[in-house]
């Protein structure tokens, strides 16, 4: 169920079938990285219920640094047609970003605050997108001299050398004050980037990290540029959008492009997606059908048609910032798909994995006269080259054939067809690396060891149904204390308290997030992927990176006897199988950066094996009270309170303070719980 507020839009946490469930007896002291949610009767959909709290108030001034300030350049007024810091526009499930968009007093952010670390120089936005105000020093002091008995003064003429300077007013970002900063000069591409033309997968550049670690990774802005194309028209599939910072992305030459967003926002939502692009004649809007409870519209994926053809892009990332600045993420790009000879045959320009036929049968599914153009723009293109199996999710119940088209079941159908049984299987563990948690049943063969784990081990059309080690690699909260961003990063990663404590069963299986091979250890995953892995963590007999999280809303649920499955969301991945590159599996690439060649090894985004939660860990929540966030790994920790909130259950105890966001958790909040 959807939810919307000033802080942005939330969803409760996949399936709401185990809500009535009886709670278990044991402790919840080893919970891994927790959030609190309201209970279910406190939710409405009600907008006003969660305008409330005001949280503004609590934040405190960043402390003035020592050292002489650098020079930053700060953007000029907005015009008339933007919304200004006194009205926040509430982007989607922008709740990651709540301390930042719910600021009603906003802090002045001078040049005198920053401090030695902030290295670039301020964001140069159009003025038409920048939603800042700008405050005039001057009118503070154009009644001050004046008292009842004295004449009015006569007017001075303005002396400009004298006129104090316009500065900039922004509520603190969760994600510290470098959010506000450019990236280097030599952080983007200037050529055609490497590219890897065996997978075609890549990882997100993350701002902070050495250069190395971001040599062959992809921007937003590259995926957008010339380099790969003269674009004529797009369309953008996706959960979270802020459009005017979607639209910043695009080079100058292509801004006034024609851009289609899909997206699942309702009501209040939906018109505050509709008010975002008022100042954009070029954007258009096709709504997803979501016809059950709790389901989203997850998918993330581009259709970028240029003047020499057309691309997909599927990846993990939202369309806001916050999702390309320091969180691991990840992409598949499709090769540049050629434009048929006019007079094809329908069944022309197929690959040997059937990609355009099921990417038209997702297309076709949202019943949508918007994306019919697109429909037949595929069909005109050759996309022969292509390698991957293309694994959606749209919602609806699902019968007899039907129920392998979609979700786990669909991915347990391409496993058996294409890939073959390996001896000692029963050793090949399943990993499972994800963002965010649902609900799954109060023990494991509810959903996650039954149905869900026959999909992730199957192998062929084998017969034996092995129980290998499942390995659920989700971050601890001290990984997220020590991250890039700092607590803020935790909004991107919601277990709902509600949730937990009746899955308590769950936390035996999870690993911590490590990526030293990726130098993304400190870049919180918001990335999907799961897989099947060596017993020595050398070899995979398969990949897949999606956009679904673990939860049932995401992949279906069997129902009726396991006559019919159930899903609830859009989600959309890409499976690589080692048969489509004529090979028996796929050797695991141990030092991934820099990426500047092509190689047959695949480029795993975390640490193998993956290493399990200690004791320690598990009860990292209670060790948080006395231990703050890293030095200078993120300035606006300090002013939140977070290391109170984010896992045990504290935060239940204070529904005022609680912030909701993607995937229906609890975004930690500056009250003092």
């Amino acid at each position: 169920m959807s939810q919307a507020s000033q802080h942005g839009k939330w969803t409760l946490s996949s399936s709401d079938d185990d809500n009535d469930d009886p709670l278990p007896s044991a402790s919840n002291n080893n919970s891994p990285l927790l959030f609190g949610s309201p209970p279910p009767d406190q939710h409405t959909s009600s907008e006003s219920n969660h305008n409330s709290p005001k949280i503004g108030s609590n934040f405190h001034q960043p402390k003035h640094d020592p050292d002489p300030p650098p020079s930053i350049e700060v953007k000029p007024e907005p015009k008339s047609d933007t919304v200004t810091a006194a009205t926040p526009l509430s982007i989607g499930s922008e709740a990651r970003h709540a301390a930042q968009a719910s600021q009603l007093k906003p802090v002045k952010y001078e040049s005198n605050q920053s401090s030695p670390f902030l290295a670039g120089k301020r964001k140069k936005d159009d003025d038409s997108i920048s939603g800042w105000a700008l405050s005039d020093s001057d009118d503070d002091d154009k009644d001050k001299g004046q008292s009842s008995g004295q004449k009015d003064p006569q007017p001075k003429r303005s002396n400009p050398k004298l006129k104090k300077a316009k500065v900039e007013e922004r509520p603190p970002s969760p994600h510290g004050r470098t959010y506000y900063i450019d990236e280097p000069d030599d952080f983007f591409e200037t050529s055609v980037p490497p590219v890897n033309d065996t997978y075609r997968f890549y990882l997100n550049k993350v701002t902070g990290l050495e250069k190395r670690y971001n040599t062959g990774a992809l921007h937003i802005k590259e995926i957008l540029s010339p380099l790969f194309g003269t674009l004529k028209e797009s369309v953008q599939f996706n959960y979270c959008f802020d459009i005017a910072w979607m639209l910043q992305q695009y080079p100058p030459e292509f801004r006034d492009k024609p851009v289609l967003i899909v997206h699942g926002d309702k009501r209040e939502a939906k018109a505050r997606l509709l008010q975002q692009a008022q100042p954009y004649s070029q954007v258009r809007f096709c709504q997803a059908k979501l016809d059950i409870a709790f389901g989203t519209h997850h998918t993330k994926m581009m259709l970028l048609w240029y003047e020499e053809g057309f691309r997909v892009v599927i990846l993990t990332s939202n369309m806001i910032r916050a999702d390309w600045y320091q969180k691991t993420q990840g992409l598949w790009m499709s090769p540049l798909y050629l434009r048929l000879p006019k007079g094809s045959p329908e069944t022309a320009g197929e690959s040997p994995t059937l990609f355009k036929r099921d990417l038209l049968e997702y297309l076709g599914a949202y019943r949508a006269p918007e994306i019919a153009d697109w429909i037949q723009r595929i069909r005109e293109h050759d996309l022969s080259e292509t390698r991957v199996y293309l694994i959606g999710s749209t919602p609806g119940r699902y019968l007899g054939s039907d129920m392998e088209r979609w979700g786990h079941l669909r991915l347990r159908k391409l496993l058996r067809d294409h890939t073959r049984p390996i001896p000692n299987e029963e050793k090949w563990p399943v990993i499972g690396q994800f963002s965010s948690i649902g609900s799954m049943g109060l023990d494991k063969t509810k959903w996650l060891a039954g149905e869900f784990q026959r999909t992730l081990t199957t192998l062929g059309k084998s017969s034996l149904r092995p129980d290998p080690p499942m390995h659920l690699i989700y971050p601890s909260v001290d990984d997220v204390r020590t991250s890039l961003e700092g607590y803020p990063a935790g909004g991107s990663l919601p277990y709902s308290i509600q949730t937990a404590q009746k899955q308590i069963w769950l936390h035996s299986y999870f690993h911590r997030w490590q990526a030293e091979t990726t130098g993304r250890s400190h870049a919180m995953p918001h990335i999907k992927t799961y897989m099947r892995a060596s017993p020595d963590f050398t070899q995979l007999a398969w990949f897949l990176v999606t956009s679904a999280n673990l939860s049932k809303a995401a992949w279906g649920a069997l129902e009726k006897n396991n006559t019919q499955v159930m899903v609830r969301s859009y989600e959309l991945g890409v499976l690589y199988v080692p048969s489509a590159f004529s090979m028996s599996t796929f050797p695991v690439q141990m030092d991934v950066f820099p990426a500047t060649t092509p190689s047959t090894a695949f480029p795993v985004p975390f640490d193998l094996p993956p290493k399990c939660y200690s004791s320690k860990v598990g009860a990292a929540h209670e060790r948080l009270r006395a231990e703050k966030p890293v030095e200078g790994n993120h300035a606006q920790n300090e002013q939140y309170g977070w290391w109170h909130c984010h896992a045990g259950g504290s935060c239940q105890d204070e529904p005022a303070g609680r912030v909701p966001h993607e995937g229906g958790g609890c975004f930690p909040c500056n009250a003092q719980c």
